[in-house]
């Protein structure tokens, strides 16, 4: 049991409860109770935390990460999507499972640092010789010990059949789909708990072929996972999309059976108002990542519309080779900045972009029964926020202070009511050898490809 007392407590619960010094008591993995006061005097066995001057909030969720980028930061920097993603694939041939698992855990930790309990990886690239990269995918998520949504990508749409990337580095359609079947089979748990969910993900429409994306989906539905691709992130792919099939690419994702309430798209940033109204209407799912549409240049979200169109939206780190920080916590203030600047100071507010990091996140991976919110029989994902410092002193809304000011550092951070992160310290693996790992996986990759 741990009990958490003297804490400002956002429970991001439908009714937006909030306790200015409450408690939150953890047991069995599960929250017992919250609310407001001390907290009741536990009868047994436990571990008391005296939280004040902190927050406690939901863990935050990541809905779209490549987590194998964190080999490749640094590169491209100025270049648009289709540059970058031609700059790169040269890079990306050289993956395989030892630098699979370096990045992803090195990607994981900064996650977990940053307040993350749970991430979606979209992993997409195969190398021919690469080893299981998709194990050591989750073989990472299990080291560092947040909750992983382990998306099996694909690419069978090669520059010779009209798609980006080089046919070296794509599957062939039915090999890719046989794989993304047998990854169900290893990874997936339906438990409410589960620590590694599977999903499909064929890549985006400009590397994927009209039968993958069906079949995908087709195979998606039949085992009752989740689907996720990359959606409408550029005028360029939006273009490309008029050309090749005379409609939009939110019209394209529908006619090929790709919306709906288990559906989640990364990024969506350039969705007319019949695509936005589409996507709400159906409860298809957005994963807004507004550091790496503002390194990239791709424009900015509509999130305001979605959200008012009901539309399930989260926020998403994306790949660290267009996200260097690859942090989750500062994904809050850019989303709220991103959104006045679209919408003006009324578009979105503090607890607006706390809930999309949570709850939202929640709802977008299909999680909301168990996650995403303090509330008792939920599972004990929770960030314990430290606001003592010098960079929150004086703040008087705890919400404002984390969304709106610096980082802070996690007094605790819980997954399942296990320890992650305390005093702002990983506790399941050393950052040094991490850090190390990942250096030389890096240098791995940037060798091969000269």
């Amino acid at each position: 049991m741990i009990v958490l007392d003297r804490c400002a407590v956002s429970t991001v619960d439908s009714a937006g409860t909030e306790h200015r010094s409450g408690h939150v008591v953890v047991d069995g993995g599960r929250i017992v109770s919250v609310g407001p006061g001390p907290a009741p005097a536990p009868a047994g066995p436990h571990t008391y935390v005296d939280a004040s001057s902190c927050l406690v909030t939901p863990g935050l969720i990541n809905t779209h990460h490549h987590l194998y980028q964190w080999a490749t930061r640094g590169l491209a920097t100025d270049a648009t999507l289709f540059e970058w993603l031609t700059a790169l694939y040269p890079v990306w041939r050289g993956l395989d499972d030892t630098v699979t698992h370096a990045a992803a855990s090195a990607g994981l930790a900064k996650l977990a640092l940053t307040g993350c309990t749970l991430a979606a990886d979209h992993h997409y690239v195969f190398p021919s010789g690469g080893g299981d990269v998709f194990d050591a995918l989750v073989s990472a998520g299990r080291r560092i010990g947040i909750r992983l949504e382990a998306i099996r990508g694909s690419m069978d749409r090669g520059q010779s059949s009209g798609g980006l990337p080089p046919d070296n580095l794509v599957e062939e359609t039915e090999a890719a789909l046989v794989a993304t079947e047998q990854a169900i089979r290893d990874h997936h748990s339906t438990a409410d708990d589960a620590l590694v969910r599977v999903a499909v993900g064929p890549c985006s429409p400009f590397s994927v072929s009209k039968e993958l994306m069906t079949g995908a989906a087709a195979l998606a539905r039949r085992h009752g996972v989740r689907l996720h691709t990359h959606l409408a992130e550029t005028l360029d792919e939006g273009e490309q999309c008029r050309a090749e099939n005379g409609c939009t690419p939110t019209e394209y994702a529908e006619q090929l059976g790709w919306l709906g309430p288990d559906v989640w798209l990364a990024h969506t940033v350039h969705l007319d108002a019949a695509a936005v109204k589409r996507l709400g209407a159906t409860s298809t799912g957005s994963a807004h990542c507004p550091t790496s549409n503002g390194r990239l240049g791709t424009g900015i979200a509509p999130v305001r519309d979605l959200l008012d169109a009901g539309a399930p939206v989260g926020l998403g780190v994306d790949g660290a080779a267009s996200n260097e920080d690859g942090g989750l916590v500062v994904e809050l203030r850019s989303a709220l900045y991103q959104a006045r600047q679209r919408g003006g100071p009324g578009a979105m507010d503090a607890r607006t972009a706390l809930w999309m990091a949570t709850m939202g996140g929640a709802r977008v991976l299909g999680r909301d029964d168990a996650l995403g919110s303090v509330e008792p029989g939920k599972l004990a994902d929770l960030a314990v926020w430290d606001l003592s410092g010098l960079d929150h002193a004086g703040i008087a809304d705890p919400v404002a202070a984390l969304v709106l000011g610096s980082p802070p550092p996690l007094k605790l951070l819980l997954v399942g009511g296990e320890v992650v992160v305390r005093d702002g310290v990983l506790r399941t693996a050393p950052t040094g050898e991490l850090a190390r790992d990942l250096a030389t996986a890096s240098a791995k990759l940037q060798e091969a490809a000269r």
